[in-house]
């Protein structure tokens, strides 16, 4: 009777949340059906009106689809008691989970983090305009590295050219000459290269500058509060225009025109005549000018080298603004939104918790009522053949608990004497002889 009472109430309290129940399923249905016509809303194009209906109409689906199917679950996963079929009531309940996932969840995470999620977005992006423009910079400023070489260079010839002009450092000979004007050729040389690397750092400076702008302001979009369409579309903007400082930084580095310098040093180096007014003068001339090509070509092979090593640095790959509906961006950076997909998600499948709880309750009411199943089935012809078969087995001495026959009851024994099986006839009547005589004489007739 205990187990018959459990039973009765878990099947009162179930009857008792049932309108609860439904209550809960329909506002879940309802809530995900807002969260989705605010996510669908974000990905659509087209006039005002389109958008408004068409996100109302998928939205509305959406809301039937998952109180229809959560209804179903709900009537019909506690009442199946055989193994295959719960099986395959929780498969369908799998596939129907991912059905509303594709057609619900995802839309409901962009409602909830799409505009954080663009942000992301662009946060990343910035992050990497940032990098192409150090890196574009600093690719621009390696040249620089070559102007204390050229510098040193220029120098040398020109200093070399004084002397010789002087004190005949070098032919033994002062005055201007052959050798003079070959050193003061290369010492002019050299101050072209080196003002040519100067000149380009300014204009590198100026770019820089230019880029660094740029940046400031895409970082202000993207850290500004406030609706994210205009402002993805103003970062969008300030993206190309970065893109373009960039390439133009790229295209001011001064590598290459030292590497081409610096190799016409070698090929295009000639050398004046002696003009010397005495053969050994001459000769002396000679020896030095051919001194002097063999340093130009030593200084442009050293240059060539470490233009090469300049050039051979990595160029700055052209990066592209891609911009991202919500939805997209949610997608891409979903790991940075565990907990909207996790709310999201939880909308749309939190019924299968009721579900789980109903077939528990429901397996606990049928195994507290398995005992009294029979005598609850039974009919009344059952119940009075049941009652007859019970005095047969009586009338015929038949243990009605074992179904065995009852034991004979032991015989009187033969050793004692015969006054011990009849009372005293001493004129005493006792209760039960009087019982005994009063149903063995029967009735006296009058």
């Amino acid at each position: 009777m205990q187990l018959k009472a459990n039973a009765f109430r878990l099947n009162e309290t179930v009857r008792g949340v049932e309108t609860m129940t439904r209550f809960a399923l329909a506002v879940l249905a309802l809530a995900s059906g807002v969260y989705t016509y605010l996510g669908v809303r974000g990905i659509l194009d087209g006039s005002a009106t389109f958008v408004f209906f068409a996100a109302i109409i998928y939205s509305a689906a959406v809301s039937v689809a998952i109180y229809a199917f959560w209804s179903f679950m709900l009537r019909f996963v506690p009442l199946v008691t055989s193994g295959v079929q719960r099986i395959g009531l929780f498969i369908t309940m799998a596939i129907g989970c991912a059905m509303i996932i594709a057609m619900s969840s995802w839309l409901n995470a962009a409602a909830l983090a799409g505009s954080a999620a663009t942000e992301q977005h662009m946060a990343v992006t910035l992050q990497g305009y940032a990098e192409d423009l150090d890196q574009a910079h600093a690719n621009a400023l390696a040249a620089q590295s070559l102007l204390p070489d050229v510098q040193r260079a220029a120098e040398r010839f020109s200093g070399l050219a004084a002397d010789e002009r002087e004190s005949g450092a070098l032919t033994g000979t002062t005055g201007s000459g052959s050798v003079v004007q070959l050193l003061t050729q290369m010492g002019s040389q050299m101050n072209q290269l080196a003002a040519t690397i100067t000149g380009s750092r300014e204009e590198v400076a100026a770019l820089f500058e230019q880029g660094s702008t740029r940046l400031a302001a895409m970082r202000e979009l993207v850290s500004t509060p406030g609706q994210i369409e205009p402002r993805a579309d103003a970062f969008q903007t300030e993206a190309v225009q970065l893109s373009a400082v960039i390439a133009a930084l790229q295209q001011t580095g001064v590598a290459a025109s030292v590497k081409r310098a610096s190799a016409d040093l070698s090929a295009g180096f000639i050398a004046p005549v002696a003009d010397g007014r005495s053969a050994d003068l001459a000769n002396r001339q000679d020896q030095v000018m051919e001194t002097v090509r063999a340093s130009v070509a030593a200084q442009s092979t050293a240059l060539s080298a470490a233009a090469d090593e300049i050039l051979a640095t990595p160029r700055v790959e052209q990066r592209r603004y891609v911009p991202l509906s919500s939805a997209e961006a949610v997608i891409r950076y979903w790991q940075d939104f565990i907990p909207s997909w996790a709310g999201a998600i939880s909308i749309d499948l939190l019924p299968v918790v009721l579900v789980l709880v109903l077939m528990i309750v429901n397996d606990a009411m049928r195994k507290d009522s398995s005992s009294l199943e029979e005598a609850e089935n039974i009919t009344a012809a059952e119940m009075l053949r049941a009652l007859a078969l019970y005095r047969r087995m009586e009338a015929a001495g038949i243990d009605v608990a074992t179904g065995q026959p009852r034991p004979e009851p032991l015989a009187p024994s033969e050793d004692l004497p015969a006054a011990a099986e009849l009372p005293p006839d001493d004129g005493t009547v006792t209760p039960i002889d009087a019982g005994q005589r009063k149903r063995t004489d029967g009735p006296r007739p009058a």
